[in-house]
């Protein structure tokens, strides 16, 4: 008789069956490859996801609320679903007088996750309004180790400040919390012990081999579903670089010069290719975002060994980046160039962590 898998149970605002593949899950797939019995929660969902044409709702969140779905052999799925959920009202008044409602949701009714919590060995918890429910995960897991890998500064993520809250309230209690930049560890630092682990990548699916979406000639990507998106700095940079196809994913599409071209949101599988082959990343994002400039996409695009044009705001470290100034078209064309030139080294990998070797630190294994 085999022995049992550990069970390790995911909180956190992604839907596992997303194409939007965000840190999550890949690490439930590296769980999943360990051989952990995997249970992913996504949270929340509620009525207001309706009105806010929440993208998760292309998926069947609301056909499978609070139930346990089988997904594969180790794997499932559970979106837990509430009336309402903690909402930034965007007005100081309002946010106070919501509050006392909105940590309400710290006893949403867990259903049948409540079982699997009791046999899990490991929960873990992603930045975000699931924080609420540390306190009743912790009385449901009484066995497990429970840690925090703080993917995002929620001083900068338009939550309600119940989360922020909620976060300062769960620091001590957690067993562990993770961090993958210097920024979000010095938020969370006076708060609790913090442990600096770098983004970590699908290794797996950027290892394969795979054929080049582009055409001839040199190529710049950007993938990633981001609001905040600089389309200014990208139609300089087309204008400064005509013969540059600037392919960008995820990003909803605006008039640009010819040699942009947006492409809808992609499964992973299919986004990976467009990483591997590309001449150079992009990292086109406005200020007041500078934990960005340690984050995934930089991990993804140095594991992929390409230079990265990226503006100096981001406080960027690493040896592939090309720094330019934002709005400066001499500084920006020189940035261009040197990533256009600049070969694409084996170093800039170094240092770059397997989803696993996250799984194994989250889990206390490393």
């Amino acid at each position: 008789m085999p022995d049992t898998p550990r069970r390790v149970v995911l909180f956190s605002h992604s839907y596992l069956g997303s194409k939007r593949r965000a840190g999550f899950q890949h690490l439930a797939a590296a769980f999943w490859r360990l051989g952990w019995d995997v249970t992913f929660v996504t949270a929340p969902i509620s009525l207001f996801s309706r009105l806010r044409r929440d993208y998760r709702l292309a998926y069947p969140v609301f056909e499978q609320a609070n139930r346990l779905v089988p997904v594969g052999e180790r794997l499932t799925s559970f979106v837990l679903v509430t009336r309402l959920h903690p909402q930034n009202l965007r007005s100081p008044l309002a946010n106070r007088l919501a509050a006392p409602l909105w940590r309400r949701y710290a006893h949403a009714p867990l259903g049948p996750l409540a079982g699997v919590l009791a046999d899990a060995d490991l929960v873990v918890f992603e930045s975000g309004v699931v924080l609420l429910l540390v306190d009743q995960v912790r009385e449901l897991a009484p066995h497990a180790r429970v840690v925090y890998r703080a993917a995002d500064d929620l001083r900068h993520s338009g939550l309600h400040p119940v989360v922020r809250e909620a976060e300062a309230a769960a620091m001590p209690t957690f067993d562990h919390v993770s961090v993958p930049t210097t920024q979000i560890a010095e938020a969370l630092g006076p708060l609790g012990e913090v442990q600096l682990f770098p983004p970590a990548v699908d290794t797996e699916a950027f290892d394969r081999k795979t054929e080049s979406p582009y055409g001839e000639g040199p190529a710049a990507v950007f993938a990633g579903v981001w609001r905040h998106f600089d389309y200014d700095t990208l139609q300089m940079a087309a204008q400064l670089a005509p013969h540059v196809a600037f392919h960008i994913v995820g990003v909803a599409p605006r008039p640009l010069p010819a040699n942009v071209e947006f492409h809808a949101e992609l499964p992973f599988d299919d986004l990976v290719p467009y990483f591997q082959h590309a001449s150079f990343g992009l990292l086109l994002f406005p200020p007041g975002y500078t934990s960005l400039g340690q984050g995934n996409k930089v991990a993804q695009y140095s594991y992929c060994r390409l230079p990265i044009v990226a503006p100096a705001h981001l406080e960027p470290d690493r040896a592939n980046m090309c720094v330019f100034e934002a709005g400066d078209r001499a500084s920006l064309q020189r940035a261009l160039e040197e990533a256009e030139r600049m070969p694409h080294s084996p170093s800039f990998a170094e240092g770059i962590p397997s989803a696993e070797d996250l799984a194994l630190a989250l889990a206390g294994e490393t």
